[in-house]
């Protein structure tokens, strides 16, 4: 069974830029090596051939998943976003009630999430903690090393 994900534009031109690279340059320098191990004699003692077929077997599972993670990958219309609530893509400004401290977050899929630029996966522990929280309200997160308490400051997007 397979999940829908949402991703912004640029997210979804990513995704289809890495199949593309995949499918367009990756798969034939594989094929190329099998060739080139193929040709250096008795392959039942041919441990670079055996190498070229596994890196094979596995750039073609990569390209699988990333066509299903396509299939299945949704568009998000960043105008249609609702602000009274934290959805997919808002962006949410946070004050942690233990050490007073505010950031912000922007709420992405999990293939986008990246730390350093704010954007935190729905999956997360305080993605999901936050979805569908509004304004004003304290969102209680279990984490590894306890639980986190983020009072919603604002929703834009």
């Amino acid at each position: 069974m397979s999940t829908v994900s949402y991703y912004t534009e640029e997210g979804l031109k990513n995704l289809k830029d890495e199949l593309n690279q995949l499918r367009d340059v990756e798969r034939p320098k594989a094929s190329q090596a099998i060739a080139e191990a193929r040709d250096k004699g008795d392959l039942s003692e041919n441990a670079e051939y055996d190498a070229a077929k596994e890196a094979q077997g596995l750039l073609e599972m990569k390209i699988a998943k990333l066509e299903e993670l396509l299939s299945n990958a949704r568009l998000i219309d960043e105008s249609q976003l609702d602000t009274s609530k934290v959805l997919v893509l808002s962006r949410v400004r946070l004050r942690n009630q233990q050490n007073k401290m505010e950031v912000t977050y922007t709420l992405v899929a999990e293939s986008e999430a990246d730390l350093k630029a704010g954007k935190i996966s729905v999956t997360s522990p305080i993605g999901k903690g936050l979805l569908g929280k509004e304004v004003g309200d304290v969102a209680e997160i279990q984490v590894p090393n306890g639980t986190l308490k983020f009072e919603i400051l604002e929703i834009s997007r």
